[in-house]
């Protein structure tokens, strides 16, 4: 296994954009938007966790490169009565691009949501069949 050689490739502007979300009972969105979760805010602390989580993307997958990021954008919002949606757009200057930074930004973002909301969502068995984190892909990058 290598990494992969970005020595030849020049510094240029580089911006990625991530989305994805997760689905919920609609009482754990009412808890959400009424500020009832016990461990507080999910949404404003999922946003933290993405922006801090595209900045670790390099410790978390073992071939891809440290870049320097020049900004990291996170937002998380209920979409609907079942759904919290997370976007990400990350920028940089560098030999390679941000898609990994933007994509693990959204997913630590929507884990950090379960992991807020999880105690709402299981049922009477302990499980948890409606909770479910889905879509998350690229949505847009772009090379300047």
């Amino acid at each position: 296994m290598v990494m992969v050689d970005v020595s030849n490739k020049a510094e240029i502007f580089r911006e990625a954009t991530a989305t994805g979300s997760i689905h919920l009972k609609t009482e754990t969105i009412k808890l959400i938007q009424t500020g009832k979760i016990a461990k507080g805010d999910p949404l404003h602390t999922s946003k933290i966790a993405g922006v801090l989580a595209a900045k670790k993307t390099s410790d978390l997958i073992p071939l891809c490169h440290p870049l320097p990021l020049t900004n990291v954008e996170v937002e998380v919002k209920v979409a609907d009565e079942t759904t919290v949606s997370a976007t990400a757009t990350v920028k940089t200057k560098a030999q390679t691009g941000v898609e990994m930074e933007a994509l693990t930004a959204v997913s630590v973002a929507l884990l950090t949501v379960w992991d807020m909301t999880k105690q709402y969502e299981k049922d009477a068995e302990g499980q948890y069949p409606e909770t479910v984190i889905q879509d998350v892909h690229v949505v847009r990058k772009v090379k300047k």
